[in-house]
């Protein structure tokens, strides 16, 4: 704010200065119509007429991107409640699939028989 503050102070300074050394009395005609002022006035006219005339040129494709970048930040937030919404129900069918798929029984993990068990049996078991 402050930067803005200050180029504008030096602008009008700069504006200013440039009126006060081109004082020099001019005549502007324009098919029936003419115009007596001074050159500093003439020009900064013309300034301000182009900067309008831009302005008013522009102005379309400005409004259109920011009617086009409104749209596309709406889309972006549905999309984003849509998401939320189908990761919602994600949850809730795979709670639904944890309750209806059947639990497997644990197996008991078979021993292993090494060899001298084979020859003398296994122990707690009596031999045949």
């Amino acid at each position: 704010m402050h930067l803005l503050l200050i180029v504008g102070i030096a602008l009008a300074i700069g504006v200013v200065g440039f009126a006060l050394q081109n004082n020099v009395p001019v005549t502007v005609a324009l098919a029936f119509w003419s115009f007596d002022g001074s050159l500093a006035l003439v020009l900064l006219l013309a300034m301000g007429l182009g900067v309008l005339i831009a302005g008013l040129l522009s102005s379309p494709s400005m409004i259109k991107s920011r009617w086009t970048s409104s749209r596309l930040r709406l889309q972006v937030s549905r999309l984003e409640q849509d998401k939320i919404a189908l990761e919602q129900r994600i949850a809730e069918l795979e709670a639904e699939l944890d309750k209806l798929a059947p639990r497997p029984v644990p197996k008991e993990p078979e021993r292993y028989l090494g060899l001298k068990s084979l020859f003398i049996g296994e122990p707690g078991k009596p031999k045949e």
